[in-house]
């Protein structure tokens, strides 16, 4: 009898916990789609940007702005909850709950005008995210995930693609801000595309995750990524069916790598062999 009873405890927990899941992704997305409108008004021919940790790492005050406006979005469902933003925002709470956003990961995309940026919130419980929304504005586009329910992009489920080998994979990637650490990637490159398909630079690391969930790229890799960049990405990359490791220590950076399931062995043991030969040219 006891046995039943906590095995019915245990059940009523799990499902409460799921439900919250899915209370979190709705509310997240209810921001993400504030932001999104407030991004329609915005004229890109007035924006104006500084740099931060180098000449190629920008900020406006949209990306200030845009980041209080998502909080006090949740904040006013969510009083007691903690934030972590890339711009500065960090805010105690007792929930349990804290949101971790990127109000515009991509803003050098943003500032140029190349439609590729997204706007990234995460919720994350015990260390774990447990839910996630990028909305890309320009494509109209809101990806998002509950952890235990999916992934999906405007309202449909979506999944990885299917049925793709290394060798006509195609890897999206990013680089760092840092030029001395920009030599390293630009030698893991050029040993990593003979044996891939293709490469693709996107410019925004939350929408690469998204673009693997949905099909359009086969696999993603970046080092130096801030948390803010990957914490929702990484969770609809995963309910989409990737796989997606962290390696702590890739030629002295942390490497966040997602792939489909396909390929994810030959793709790591190719990024192995290429750790090995760089270290060893060292």
């Amino acid at each position: 009898m006891e046995n039943k009873e906590s095995a019915a405890k245990w059940c009523e927990s799990k499902v409460i916990n799921l439900h919250e899941n899915l209370i979190l992704r709705d509310l997240a997305i209810s921001s993400a789609r504030e932001a999104c409108r407030y991004l329609e008004t915005i004229n890109y021919d007035f924006v104006a940007a500084e740099t931060k940790s180098s000449n190629s790492d920008f900020v406006t005050e949209i990306d200030r702005d845009l980041e209080a406006l998502i909080i006090s979005s949740l904040r006013s469902e969510r009083s007691s909850d903690s934030y972590l933003g890339e711009e500065g925002s960090s805010e105690s709470g007792e929930s349990g709950i804290r949101w971790v956003i990127d109000p515009i990961d991509g803003t050098t995309n943003f500032i140029y005008g190349i439609p590729s940026f997204g706007v990234s919130i995460a919720a994350e419980k015990g260390g774990e995210v447990i839910a996630g929304v990028v909305a890309d504005p320009i494509q109209n586009e809101i990806f998002d995930a509950a952890k235990g329910f999916g992934a999906r992009c405007n309202g449909s489920n979506i999944t990885t693609r299917k049925g793709t080998n290394l060798k006509s994979s195609l890897v999206a990637t990013g680089f760092s801000y840092s030029p001395n650490r920009r030599r390293i990637q630009g030698l893991i490159l050029a040993e990593l595309l003979p044996q891939i398909g293709d490469i693709r630079r996107v410019g925004s690391a939350a929408v690469d995750l998204c673009w693997l969930a949905i099909g359009r790229v086969d696999a993603f890799f970046e080092e130096g990524l801030n948390y803010w960049d990957y914490a929702a990405g990484s969770l609809i990359a995963d309910e989409a069916g990737a796989v997606v490791i962290n390696l702590d220590d890739f030629l002295g950076e942390e490497l966040i790598v997602a792939v489909t399931p396909e390929i994810e062995n030959d793709f790591l043991q190719v990024l192995e062999e290429i750790r090995c030969r760089i270290t060893k040219d060292s």
